[in-house]
């Protein structure tokens, strides 16, 4: 019974919707209603205000980071197995892209799984946010940074980790991270991206 309501636990965390708590606190627009309508710390830039932007991308990555922590340095007192472990690293990922509290609406799931990375390891985290910078940077493709900082973290987590369960789970929350940037892939495919920096065109 513990591992299903740690489960259940882990998955309210991350439906906990920052994009939308920041936004009200700071007198803004629902992120919503505006740009891609995202709940997410890339579209809360978008109204232009940089630190409701960085505390959403903060809670987000926070909620994650918790979530791992928790499991990884208690979960063997709690008698939890590494697999319901790993398991709960994918419910709070899940949480946030089909949050309860937006009736399953939610984010893409980049915050969050870069917290849930750091988590496991501070260096698989860096690892992992160097190919999004290094893409970011580059290109100006926040969807094409994401993507690709995904695509790498599966055989990043084995040569940190060496553990089929987190590997598992990282491969799992990054087959849904690609999957709800479906459409950024297709933008980027016509060249109708939009960048960082650059209003998003109506």
């Amino acid at each position: 019974m513990l591992p299903i309501l740690l489960l259940l636990l882990a998955y309210l965390i991350g439906s906990i919707p920052f994009a939308l708590i920041v936004s009200r606190a700071m007198g803004l627009a629902d992120p919503r209603s505006f740009g891609s309508g995202n709940p997410g710390a890339t579209n809360v830039l978008r109204s232009g205000n940089k630190t409701a932007a960085a505390l959403t991308l903060l809670g987000d990555a926070a909620k994650g980071w918790l979530v791992v922590w928790l499991v990884r340095h208690h979960g063997a007192d709690w008698g939890l197995d590494v697999w319901t472990q790993a398991g709960a690293a994918v419910a709070v990922f899940l949480g946030h892209v089909f949050s309860f509290f937006l009736r399953g609406k939610g984010g893409k799931g980049v915050a969050t799984a870069a917290g849930v990375l750091f988590g496991l390891s501070p260096a698989l985290g860096g690892l992992v946010l160097a190919v999004w910078l290094a893409t970011a940077i580059i290109t100006r493709y926040s969807s094409l940074a994401a993507i690709l900082a995904a695509v790498s973290a599966p055989a990043l987590t084995h040569w940190q980790m060496g553990a089929e369960h987190w590997t598992t789970a990282v491969a799992a929350m990054v087959a849904v991270l690609i999957w709800r940037h479906q459409a950024n892939i297709q933008r980027l495919l016509r060249g109708e991206e939009s960048r960082i920096g650059r209003k998003k065109k109506t």
